[in-house]
């Protein structure tokens, strides 16, 4: 059994232990509320992108572009190489957060016979590399603080790289977080951009007009009723002006998928930091009663002792009265 001393130290350590942990809780916490800030404050303005490219698809729909899966179809059937962006965290202690995103990113990245992988965050970063998969090395961005500018940096990147054929698809693997219990790792395709998943808000926004002004249905089909936009001019062109929107759609993409990521980083460390706490308080309450049944049988070790001198002391004293 340990002494008094070596239970009063451990003690001592948890305590201090427990006040990081607490204070990580709590710098976390209000890292978490500014995330969430941050994408309360731009998600309308990079809805607003999104609705504008589904105009524009929903009234040009034979138009090919690079940055759409209606792209020339030759170009589509030569799908070689593959970008994936993998967002993990600078730092662990936060549970299982970066282990999930790395499993997922070596799955994608073994299903593929030809990629670059783009990792954002130290603790991917060198994961990746002590695997012996091929990091870029000059891409090297963080998820913590993200800002607009770096999601702009990082887009001006990978289309550049689009644009010069070096890849073809581009896939951002993140963490989304669904609750405040609960997150997910999405991996989305950034590039090239899905029409028909435009083309279907475009038509769900038309259709929910026309139930407002007619009281329709919300599913009654478009050939029942046409929808009469009138005259759509787009200045200089639908193509040009195309091209300037998914350039800043993608850029509101890789902010929201930042913010998401440091979000959900954050909350995964909070988690992890009060399950640290609550142990060591469980530690502590076991030490303490250990604590006190060692100091007990002391004080019990103590007295008897005394008691035992006292008698000993009383027979010699009746062997010298004789």
């Amino acid at each position: 059994m340990a002494s008094i001393n070596e239970i009063q130290n451990r003690m001592k350590s948890i305590q201090d232990t427990m006040k990081i942990t607490k204070a990580m809780y709590m710098m976390s916490s209000m890292k978490l509320r500014k995330a969430k800030q941050k994408l309360e404050d731009t998600e309308p303005y990079f809805y607003g992108l999104q609705e504008q490219i589904a105009n524009i698809l929903y009234h040009f729909p034979d138009m090919e572009n690079r940055y759409f899966d209606n792209r020339n179809q030759d170009r589509m059937e030569t799908v070689k190489k593959k970008g994936i962006i993998v967002m993990t965290g600078d730092k662990g202690m936060a549970g299982a957060y970066n282990h999930n995103l790395v499993k997922e990113a070596q799955r994608l990245c073994d299903e593929s016979e030809c990629y670059r992988l783009f990792v954002v965050g130290e603790v991917g970063r060198q994961y990746f590399k002590s695997q012996g998969y091929p990091v870029e090395e000059e891409f090297r961005f963080s998820t913590n603080r993200p800002s607009v500018h770096r999601a702009r940096v990082i887009t001006e990147l990978i289309v550049e790289l689009c644009k010069q054929d070096e890849l073809d698809e581009v896939y951002v693997i993140y963490t989304r977080m669904i609750n405040s219990m609960k997150e997910e790792v999405e991996i989305q395709q950034l590039l090239p951009l899905k029409t028909h998943e435009f083309l279907k808000q475009e038509k769900l926004e038309q259709l929910k007009k026309r139930q407002v002004m007619h009281n329709e249905s919300l599913y009654e089909k478009d050939e029942e009723k046409g929808i009469d936009d009138g005259d759509f001019f787009i200045y200089p062109s639908p193509k040009k002006v195309l091209d300037s929107l998914v350039y800043n759609y993608v850029t509101g993409f890789l902010y929201g998928a930042l913010v998401e990521a440091s979000a959900s980083e954050e909350n995964a460390r909070m988690l992890a930091m009060q399950a640290a706490t609550d142990n060591a308080q469980e530690m502590l309450h076991d030490l303490s009663i250990q604590y006190n049944r060692v100091r007990q049988a002391a004080i019990t070790q103590e007295i008897t002792e005394v008691i035992g001198g006292a008698k000993a002391l009383k027979k010699k004293k009746k062997k010298q009265v004789r």
